[in-house]
């Protein structure tokens, strides 16, 4: 799969297809389905990242002496291969 930024590129190529006048209705209809797969899967990775800010933004701050114990804390799955 192609990173967000890739697929954003594409899907604005979509859009300036599909705006075209002398585009067939077949080749518009095509554009426009991979255009709404796209802006989909854009939205869900949109959300994830969203979500992880939520958390950052929320979550207590280090040496606050209120914070929990470290191991309350949410994971956020951004570094995996960390012990």
């Amino acid at each position: 799969m192609k990173n967000f930024e890739e697929r954003l590129e594409r899907l604005e190529e979509l859009g300036e297809k599909i705006r075209k006048p002398d585009i067939p209705l077949d080749d518009a209809l095509k554009a426009f389905e991979e255009g709404i797969k796209l802006a989909r899967s854009l939205e869900k990775d949109l959300e994830k990242v969203e979500s992880r800010i939520e958390v950052l933004m929320n979550g207590p701050e280090e040496g606050d002496p209120k914070s929990p114990d470290s191991k309350s804390r949410p994971e956020l799955g951004l570094f995996d291969d960390e012990v």
